[in-house]
Parts: structure tokens; C-alpha cells; sequence
């Protein structure tokens, strides 16, 4: 991996690479169904360009002509596009980090509308200012589900993917990384207490998501397009009838 100690960090390209599919098992199209007038995947978008930090956003779709409407969608939105392997989901942000010739991987799943830029940006701090190979916020559970941000060299993905040809870590992009902390040197930021609650599910992955994701947009309005993890949970715990509506879906594992 690089050492940070002998590059300047500032001239590191940090993109953010989006996994975002039409495909979906459990919700098919659920990255374009609609809250206060706009797809969800535009409101994540929205969050990620206001990261300071990052160098740009690539949407990494799949090659299935059912994502075509993802190509028009990069295209409307001024951000990168690359098209790759449906299952093979780790080579997908490998060549989706190399179309853009990026140093530093910041990977978010499309089924994250309300993450907080913040976080994001704070995550990447993280790992900018020690000399690790991986950080992520969720591999320690502790923020709500659906605040999941994870920054590594794209190198040691490309070094992790050359270790492992098991489909499962091809297709959960750093499990292999995660599973190895021995190879590959790793920090978890832990959320503090005001905001610790990853009972909580803010991920798009089935209906009654939608339905409570929906209304927590709706709620801020673009008036507060930009609002945080904090923000939310107080929300919800004034309004603990609205956490009952998506309680009972099961979460998969973390890519």
C-alpha cells in the first residue's frame, strides 16, 4: 500500500463510488422511486457533492440494459459513469475507480439516500490522517444502518481482490479486507451517543423502507436538503410510531 508519511495526501484523487443498480431482489427500482419530487439516488447524490473532500462521485452500474436509465440518470447529473459486472460487484469498483484514475476509494451503496455528508467527510479524515490500508464506520456497529461509508486504497482492493477468488467476497466488495485485519491495517469510527442507534434501518432495501425514508425527506423539505444523522434521529424519537413502520425487515450484510 502507499505510505502517507512519503505523499501528499492533498494531491491524493478521492472519488466516491456509487453502487447503484435496477435490479434489485426486494425493491426493483428502488434507486429512481421518488420523495419530495426527486428519485432517491438524486438525493444521495446531492449529499455526496456537498463532501468537500471528494474529488468527484462515479455511479458504478451494471452492463444490463434494465441500467440504462442509470446512464441517462449519471448523464443528467454531471457524474462519472462506468458499467460493469453485475455479480462480480468488487471488480465493478475497481474499474470504476480506475476509469476515473482515483487513489483513495470513498464506496457508498445507492440504497443510502439520507447519509450524512458529514460523516462522510469526517470518515475520510479519518483515514487521511492515520496510516491505514481501510476505514469504514459500520465494520463496529454503532450508527444507523444506512449511514455506511467506507475509505480505502484502491490498492489494497486490488491486492485484496487478487487474493481471493471466493464469490462471496467478490460480490460483498471488502469483506475480504475486513475479514483479514492481519493484512490489511483498519480503523471503525464509532458514532457518539446522541446518534449510536444501528437498530435503526435508513437503507432503501424493501417497501416499508421506502415508506419511512420517504416521509423523513419530506419532512425536512428542500428547505433542509442537507439534513444530518443527528437531525434524523431526533426526528424519530419524537416520532417513535414512524421507527415501527420498517422494523421487521432484515438487513443483508454489509458490502
Amino acid at each position: 500500500m502507499q505510505n502517507k508519511s512519503s505523499i501528499a495526501m492533498k494531491k491524493m484523487k478521492i472519488f466516491a463510488i456509487v453502487e447503484a443498480r435496477m435490479t434489485s431482489s426486494r425493491l426493483p427500482g428502488k434507486v429512481l422511486l421518488k420523495a419530495d419530487g426527486k428519485p432517491m439516488l438524486e438525493h444521495l447524490i446531492t449529499r455526496l457533492k456537498s463532501v468537500k473532500l471528494l474529488t468527484g462521485i462515479v455511479l458504478a452500474t451494471t452492463t444490463n440494459h434494465n441500467d440504462d436509465v442509470l446512464e441517462d440518470f449519471s448523464n443528467k447529473h454531471g457524474i462519472e459513469l462506468y458499467r460493469g459486472s453485475e455479480d462480480d460487484v468488487m471488480m465493478r469498483v475497481i474499474k470504476a475507480a480506475e476509469s476515473v484514475k482515483a487513489d483513495i476509494v470513498v464506496e457508498i451503496t445507492g440504497d443510502c439516500p439520507v447519509i450524512d455528508p458529514q460523516l462522510v467527510e469526517q470518515t475520510i479524515k479519518l483515514f487521511k490522517a492515520n496510516d491505514v490500508d481501510y476505514v469504514s464506520n459500520n465494520n463496529i456497529k454503532s450508527y444507523p444502518d444506512g449511514m455506511d461509508t467506507q475509505v480505502f486504497w484502491l490498492d489494497a482492493l486490488k491486492k485484496s481482490a487478487s487474493m481471493t477468488n471466493d464469490k462471496l467476497d467478490h460480490e460483498h466488495v471488502t469483506l475480504h479486507i475486513r475479514s483479514n485485519p492481519n493484512l490489511f491495517s483498519q480503523l471503525n469510527l464509532v458514532a457518539p451517543p446522541e446518534i449510536d442507534w444501528p437498530e435503526l434501518g435508513l437503507t432503501l432495501d424493501e417497501k416499508d423502507d421506502y415508506i419511512l425514508l420517504k416521509k423523513i425527506i419530506e419532512f425536512f423539505g428542500p428547505q433542509k436538503q442537507l439534513f444530518s444523522c443527528l437531525d434524523i434521529v431526533q426526528f424519530l424519537k419524537k416520532n417513535p410510531d414512524l421507527v415501527s413502520i420498517n422494523n421487521t425487515v432484515i438487513r443483508k450484510g454489509n458490502t
